[in-house]
């Protein structure tokens, strides 16, 4: 939590058979005997789908096992959410959330978004934009509570009786109204557990097809990422700067971010703090633990900023000029959300990173 906290404030300040015809008579008999054999079976086929499908449509109520936490606590324990029905009006607490939502085709539900920053999706932007943005930042309980919702869905760290955040779960399910947290954004999050979120969303508005043909989507473009890079035996090691000012070299060490860590993985990245105490870096740290790759924040969806002058100022500053990854021109920006927005459009930014480090395997 202190570390979006910290963002937060960064913000202020910076402000994804055909069949072949018989030649006789008997073939002819035979055929037609295949072809009704063929058309009975395609019958029978449709039925079973047909009772699939029935089955895997939603019966109200259902039960979601979901996730709460005590208000200014880090203990996420299991809470069931019924839903009687399909919720109606949802509000999505940050931009990646939102184009969750929009992917499963359910931009008519939503109410509000809050936290409208990092880079857009592009499948889904025209969509997004005709939505009713509640705030360029994090919103609070109250700004929540004016939309109206029966569902506030969204990332885990949001859920807060603070300035920033929607309220916690428990008080929002006391006032009538579901709750959705991310499980890719809760303790031990992971991008496998993306999927499950889709799956649940999937369930929660009877919509698994949507949700079935996304999935298959996004662990399509996983497959192309792991196959152009089977050949990278060798797993780099990578320190992310989270910094904005060209002049202060901050280290996050980011050790309890599963989802982050887990993420980079894909492009076979290890942080090198993962296992660090603390968040806590100090700079002669990192130059001891000299990685192979340094990570900053892409801000230009911020503020504009162009990430590259803080590149220029790393490469430049005689304090790091021993580092490999200053020697070798390993430095590398990603955008906020893709690294801490828990979502789905991870991946958009991990095959971009993926084809900035190894352009030659994505040719």
């Amino acid at each position: 939590m202190k570390k979006r906290v910290w963002f937060a404030l960064s913000l202020t300040l910076l402000l994804a058979l055909t069949a072949c015809g018989g030649g006789n008579t008997s073939t002819g008999s035979t055929s037609t005997s295949s072809g009704s054999a063929s058309a009975q079976n395609q019958t029978e086929n449709q039925a079973q789908n047909q009772a699939q499908n029935q089955e895997a449509a939603t019966q109200y109520p259902l039960t979601i096992v979901n996730y709460t936490k005590a208000e200014g606590g880090t203990e996420w324990k299991e809470k069931e959410q019924v839903f009687d029905k399909a919720p109606e009006r949802i509000m999505a607490n940050t931009r990646p959330a939102a184009e969750f939502l929009l992917h499963l085709g359910l931009g008519d539900k939503i109410v509000g978004v809050g936290a409208n920053f990092g880079a857009p999706d592009p499948a889904v932007e025209e969509e997004y934009n005709k939505l009713n943005i509640l705030s360029d930042g994090y919103v609070g309980k109250e700004v929540t509570l004016g939309t109206d919702p029966d569902l506030v869905f969204g990332r885990g760290g949001l859920f807060e009786n603070a300035d920033w955040g929607v309220g916690t779960v428990d008080v929002l399910n006391d006032m009538g109204i579901n709750t959705y947290v991310l499980e890719s954004s809760i303790t031990g999050g992971t991008y496998e557990s993306v999927y499950k979120d889709i799956e649940n969303l999937g369930k929660i508005f009877n919509v698994q097809d949507k949700a079935n043909a996304f999935i298959q989507e996004l662990k399509a473009r996983q497959e192309v990422i792991s196959t152009k890079l089977a050949g990278i035996t060798e797993k780099k090691t990578f320190a992310l700067l989270f910094m904005s000012d060209p002049n202060e070299v901050s280290v996050y060490a980011a050790h309890a971010e599963s989802f982050f860590n887990d993420a980079f993985h894909m492009v076979k990245l290890e942080n090198v703090f993962e296992n660090n105490s603390s968040d806590e870096v100090s700079v002669e740290s990192l130059i001891g633990a000299d990685p192979d790759v340094l990570i900053v924040p892409d801000w230009r969806t911020y503020d504009g900023s162009d990430p590259n002058t803080l590149k220029e100022a790393l490469y430049n500053n005689p304090k790091l000029s021993n580092m490999k990854a200053i020697k070798n021109k390993q430095i590398y920006a990603v955008d906020y959300n893709y690294m801490f927005g828990y979502g789905y459009n991870t991946i958009d930014g991990m095959e971009q990173l993926a084809k900035e480090m190894y352009p030659d395997l994505f040719k």
